[in-house]
């Protein structure tokens, strides 16, 4: 540890009303209830703090000045009693009121600014805890139970509701960290991730899903199953669908804010078979077909 003198910014003559406002003026501002977040200022402050506890004592400093203890308050040689002083709380000025016992005493603000502060940290509200869960795109639709496994082994059960969407977070209150006191214990923040479907694809409250059909079901019509978030239905092709042909299913979407569903739509796309001598028989033979440019409305 560096010198308390240095520290302090005090002379080693200096009285100890001049140790207590230099103290006072390097405490009001690197206090942690000042500096929230800051790292460094509260390191800082823990040192100051220190040496205060050091020098205000008046044996304290009388044995350090005179080489009997260092810096840290600690006996010299320091290796005689270093297990006794580690054990102590001399090392962690932070850890009690001893660094900054004087303001208790007074009524300033700065004074009741560190009170509350100790109330604070006496009564701290445990971290909010984060992970993420993977959930099937199925699931985002129609909402889930889920079991979250923590990196400690114990589980959290989590509620999913319909229509929820890539990369929201779920709270759990309460079950978070543990809290200090009277704190309460932070919350569970769950980030969910909706995996991708080979079959569904999710636009709004929309989704969409390509179903091949036959040649056959092209010309003729007919009717086929298709699937939905929430089982198969039976849909009716029409007669001369083509490739691009969507088909609209009504409420068979997400969820929606204000109420409803969104809608599935079902886009068709014409199949032919790898290879059947009937049908190249057949489409040679065919001369209106022979006839037909569909690229005639795009030239």
């Amino acid at each position: 540890m560096r010198n308390p003198y240095e520290v302090l910014g005090v002379a080693a003559t200096a009285s100890a009303a001049e140790i207590q406002s230099a103290y006072r003026k390097l405490a009001k501002k690197l206090h942690p209830d000042l500096n929230p977040g800051d790292k460094a200022a509260e390191e800082k402050f823990k040192e100051v703090a220190g040496a205060y506890d050091l020098l205000s004592d008046a044996e304290k400093r009388k044995r350090f000045d005179s080489g009997e203890i260092d810096a840290s308050g600690a006996e010299r040689p320091q290796h005689n009693f270093y297990r006794d002083y580690a054990s102590s709380d001399q090392g962690h000025p932070y850890a009690d009121t001893s660094g900054f016992a004087d303001f208790m005493d007074t009524d300033d603000a700065f004074a009741e600014l560190l009170r509350r502060g100790q109330r604070a940290r006496a009564n701290r509200r445990g971290q909010d805890m984060h992970y993420r869960l993977p959930i099937d795109f199925v699931e985002s639709i129609t909402g889930a139970n889920k079991r979250l496994t923590l990196p400690d082994g114990s589980t959290l059960d989590v509620k999913i509701p319909p229509g929820l969407v890539d990369g929201q977070t779920l709270r759990l209150k309460g079950k978070g960290a543990p809290g200090a006191g009277k704190g309460g214990a932070g919350d569970a923040l769950i980030e969910v991730e909706v995996l991708p479907d080979r079959r569904f694809t999710r636009d709004g409250d929309d989704i969409s899903l390509e179903v091949p059909i036959s040649l056959t079901e092209a010309v003729l019509g007919g009717r086929i199953r298709v699937a939905t978030p929430t089982g198969d239905v039976t849909v009716t092709v029409p007669k001369g669908a083509n490739t691009g042909t969507t088909l609209r299913l009504k409420g068979k979407g997400a969820p929606r804010r204000g109420g409803g569903h969104g809608d599935e739509l079902v886009k068709l796309k014409v199949v032919l078979p790898k290879s059947d001598p009937e049908l190249d028989a057949f489409v040679m033979n065919w001369s209106k077909g022979k006839e037909f440019n569909p690229r005639e409305d795009r030239i």
